[in-house]
């Protein structure tokens, strides 16, 4: 340790002493190791406040200490503003020591801040991708004067980007940095939930032309408080609720016991409430305003998603911030991510995440400053009826929370990155930028530039003159006299709108404002006279101005349900396979409570009195199968276009399906045993042909952009980038045994 204190910068010894600190850690040692002793970009992987940003930052610091740059020396690129806003809150006092200056840049930054960082372009450069992509667009001819001395690229919480459009416009980003100042900066990635490491190195690292090293950090291994409970919506019992964590136990829920219980959770706590929708966010934020109402108690709830004004989401965050108060957050992924929100006493997670990240994420928000983490998670489904049949009667959500915790705690297991190896709307929009910023390009200069861009090294020079021929016909880009390509009227009007720099689809959205303060944003506008939900409250609208996009309202009593368009997300095979494990197995998991375990010892009792999992096809009476294939996202999807293309072979009919849970069907074949077996040796023997499971007709639209994409191209991109065999075969293999 002493070697390398002794290689950081005066002010930061200094501040490391004024902080008290005994000893560096693992992870502050290995990035000072690689940052100071080599050339090599650095993926820095370890737990949620283990001290990532000064381990990355102290060697930054002192470089650009002891040796000014003439420009901008390091960039560092958040996915999330607020992380931008936060990041260096710990450390803010050690800046002041430096004097090295740190410039914020994304949409809520005022002018004059960034007017000033263009001035003089020094120290660190906060920005997210899409300020970037407008940078690169917008001021290509000042690029070189920003950056010809950048020397650190930081990209944080990478888990979040890699696989991604938009982590792949990062990576298209920087290549186009690195052509325009003549050399290649460094980069470190930053983030506490990787699943492959190698792979995530070879994301980070594409078309750097350094090598990566990712030092592993022996982590210690984790010590939580964790707990699960499960309710019965609108159940009378009194059982469900004589067990509570505050508040007058025993006494029966006035309210959905369920979110009682989740209220007397956070009662007089700084907490943290996660949904994964900005819909259910919305429902138990106004859920708790009400029980608190009803109980006479002080409305202690904030809120916090994308669809909120700055100034709501920023109120929220310094709350969270501020140890004197007792506030309790509703959120959804936007407060994932490593913003730095005080001692937060616990989290509370409604239903399951999705992913073993995730909730490595969302743990990690509480617990810091020397006290271990603390989640209780709260499941809530509608109490079955004597009829229901055997898929609804599994508990999916209180399965996969408890497959996700036993795969981190038995094999530490996260998720690998994905790699997407047809991204064709990025493609579009990379075009449009490259020719807004470059000016007319003959058709063998964009194509030399853009397939040169790492995330398309997949996509073949014939695909692209596709793409090419499909933007001219439909004027996104137009050829001159001389033949060279430029923006076309309908590239226009896309790039002269600041929504095209992100790559993340958006919405038309209408802005919700009352009085003078702007509330956030809807999709659609409600009738005048008419209400909605935003914000946590409930809003009457009283005048419309549909030109520009603005809906004025008044705030009302009472709480609705508000949608926004969207989707679930991606779960792994991994996490399905855990699901069948616990409901085989007879391990009593301690982390649940006594609803949850009731419920969990009905599920096994239901799953094994019908043979279920020890069969993958389950009879569920007269003409009616479920097949349980226990198959992530991808293959499940895969598996089931195949079944639906050949039904008529098999004689089924009416398939429908539940996220990737099951599979049901009607087949009237006295012999379902033979179906089993025809499809094992059938796929086993003959493959699975992807792109003959995409129908000529279709038009797989996923992405911001696929709108504008030639439809045999996006019928290729579902077919390489959504549809997968290996897992099918593997599962399908099995299931022949059973």
């Amino acid at each position: 340790m002493s070697s390398v204190f002794e290689r950081y910068a005066p002010f930061i010894r200094e501040w490391i002493h004024k902080n008290n600190w005994q000893e560096l850690r693992e992870v502050q040692l290995e990035a000072a190791r690689v940052i100071f002793n080599t050339d090599n970009d650095l993926l820095l992987t370890s737990t949620t406040a283990s001290g990532k940003t000064e381990a990355a930052f102290f060697p930054i610091l002192t470089d650009l200490y002891e040796d000014p740059p003439r420009s901008f020396g390091a960039l560092y690129i958040a996915p999330l503003k607020s992380l931008i806003n936060n990041q260096f809150s710990r450390i803010d006092e050690l800046l002041d020591l430096s004097g090295i200056p740190v410039f914020h840049w994304h949409g809520d930054v005022a002018q004059s801040h960034k007017t000033k960082a263009l001035k003089n372009p020094e120290g660190i450069l906060q920005i997210t991708p899409e300020s970037l992509e407008s940078m690169l667009m917008n001021r290509s001819n000042d690029v070189y004067r920003l950056f010809c001395d950048l020397r650190y690229i930081v990209i944080d919480e990478i888990h979040t980007l890699t696989g991604s459009d938009r982590g792949n416009q990062i990576i298209c980003l920087l290549a186009r940095l690195q052509r325009l100042i003549g050399h290649s900066p460094r980069r470190i990635g930053l983030s506490a939930t990787v699943g492959d490491a190698r792979k995530a190195a070879e994301w980070l690292s594409a078309g750097s032309g350094h090598d990566t090293e990712a030092p592993e950090i022996d982590d210690a291994a984790p010590v939580w408080r964790l707990g699960m409970e499960h309710f019965y919506v609108q159940n009378t019992d009194e059982k469900q609720t004589e067990k509570k964590t505050g508040g007058d136990a025993g006494a029966k829920a006035a309210f959905d016991a369920g979110y009682e219980f989740i209220y007397d959770c956070v009662k007089d706590k700084k907490c943290l409430v996660f949904s994964n929708s900005r819909e259910e966010t919305e429902y138990v934020t106004a859920t708790l305003r009400q029980i608190a109402k009803k109980r006479g108690e002080k409305d202690i709830f904030s809120i916090h998603h994308g669809n909120l004004s700055a100034a709501i989401r920023e109120e929220a965050e310094l709350k969270l911030k501020d140890d004197a108060i007792k506030n309790v957050t509703c959120a959804t992924v936007t407060l994932e991510l490593g913003i730095d929100i005080g001692k937060l006493e616990r989290i509370v997670h409604n239903e399951s995440p999705n992913t073993v990240s995730s909730f490595l994420q969302r743990l990690g928000r509480s617990g810091r400053r020397g006290q271990p983490p603390e989640m209780m998670m709260v499941f809530r489904e509608e109490d079955p009826l004597p009829n229901t049949p055997l898929p609804q009667l599994m508990p999916w959500e209180l399965l996969k929370a408890i497959a996700i915790v036993q795969l981190y705690l038995e094999e530490r297991f996260t998720e690998p990155p994905r790699v997407k190896k047809l991204p064709f709307s990025l493609m579009f929009q990379q075009t449009l930028s490259v020719l807004a910023s470059s000016g007319e390009l003959t058709p063998k200069e964009l194509a030399g530039r853009i397939l040169a861009l790492p995330p398309f090294e997949h996509v073949d020079k014939e695909d692209y003159k596709t793409l090419l021929r499909s933007m001219l016909r439909n004027d996104f880009i137009e050829a001159t006299e001389e033949k060279g390509l430029i923006v076309g009227l309908k590239g226009e009007r896309l790039i002269n709108s600041f929504k095209f720099y992100a790559v993340f689809k958006d919405s038309e959205d209408f802005t919700v404002r009352c009085g003078s303060d702007e509330i956030g944003t809807i999709t659609s506008p409600p009738p005048v006279g008419d209400r909605f939900a935003l914000a946590g409250r409930v809003w009457e609208v009283e005048e419309l101005d549909i030109q520009r996009k603005l809906i004025y309202v008044k705030s009302v009593e009472g709480k609705m349900p508000i949608e926004w368009p969207g989707d679930y997300g991606e779960i792994h095979t991994k996490i399905l396979e855990r699901m069948k494990k616990v409901l085989e197995e007879d391990t009593e998991y301690p982390y649940l409570k006594n609803n949850a375990r009731a419920r969990l010892a009905a599920a096994r009792n239901a799953a094994r009195n019908a043979g279920m999992p020890k069969r993958s096809l389950i009879h569920l009476g007269g003409y009616s199968y479920c097949l349980f294939p226990w198959l992530g996202t991808c293959s499940f999807r895969t598996l089931r276009k195949y079944i639906i293309k050949n039904k008529d072979k098999y004689r089924i009919s009416n398939v429908d399906y539940e996220f990737c849970y099951f599979i049901t069907f009607k087949m009237e074949s006295p012999h379902p045993e033979e179906f089993m077996r025809d499809l094992c040796e059938t796929v086993l023997r003959d493959g699975i042909d992807v792109y003959s499971l995409v129908k000529m007709n279709e038009m797989p639209i996923f992405e911001k952009y696929d709108p504008y994409i030639p439809g045999e191209l996006l019928r290729r991109a579902y077919a390489e980038d959504r549809l997968r065999t290996d897992e099918v075969y593997k599962r399908l293999e099995e299931i022949s045994k059973e």
